[in-house]
């Protein structure tokens, strides 16, 4: 993207490209962790229909979250001055992605990986 717009690269450009970092691997491991969950309640449900139902699970949280992310970061894009340009274009365009990434991508992967289906041990305490 910076390279297509000829955008400045600087270095809150690399904290927005971190931060949106954080951003995606905070949604996939909540989507992860749906999936883990409803492992160990449904254990004889095909595993493309569990990562359907855990993402249809979390997708209702995602999007609320990277659309408020998204419409904040516009009022910052539209009222910002030029200093964070960079940081803001980055963040729109990282969360955007991430949040496609969180839905579309981790958990499919799952499903290409073929992973079996080890038994979930209890946990006494």
């Amino acid at each position: 993207f910076f390279i297509l717009t000829g955008m400045e690269f600087d270095l809150s450009t690399v904290a927005a490209v971190l931060l949106v970092a954080g951003y995606s691997i905070n949604d996939t491991v909540v989507v992860f962790d749906r999936i883990r969950e409803l492992l160990r309640k449904y254990r004889k449900t095909p595993l493309s229909d569990l990562l359907n139902m855990a993402v249809n699970e979390t997708l209702s949280r995602t999007l609320l979250t990277g659309m408020t992310t998204i419409f904040s970061l516009i009022a910052l894009a539209v009222f910002g001055g030029a200093v964070i340009q960079g940081f803001t274009y980055a963040l729109l365009i990282g969360i955007v992605i991430g949040v496609y990434s969180s839905i579309y991508i981790a958990a499919p992967i799952l499903l290409y990986m073929r992973l079996p289906r080890a038994p979930v041990a209890e946990v006494t305490a």
